[in-house]
């Protein structure tokens, strides 16, 4: 019983710190790339809305019933940011 509440303890960590800003990371590349700014504005703009979100991440792997379900549900939006910035970068060209 202790060895389970330990590694769910070390898998919400691994999905508040690593993972979150990852998360966090890739929200902000997305961000930038397709807030209707100047690049630069877009730029600030999205990375301070990462910061934001890297808090939020980390409360929810906290807080989210067990380490596995934060793990997935950081991981989907993970991907969502992902499939954002591969559209964005699919459709224009650029990085």
């Amino acid at each position: 019983m202790i060895w389970r509440r330990r590694s769910d303890n070390a898998l919400r960590f691994i999905a508040a710190v690593p993972l979150g800003y990852a998360v966090a990371s890739l929200w902000a590349a997305a961000l930038a790339r397709v807030l209707p700014m100047s690049r630069s504005e877009a730029t600030v703009t999205g990375t301070l809305i990462a910061l934001l979100l890297c808090a939020l991440f980390a409360m929810y792997a906290y807080g989210a019933r067990s380490g596995w379900r934060a793990t997935w549900v950081l991981g989907l939006i993970g991907m969502v940011a992902g499939g954002i910035v591969w559209w964005s970068i699919a459709t224009t060209g650029r990085l």
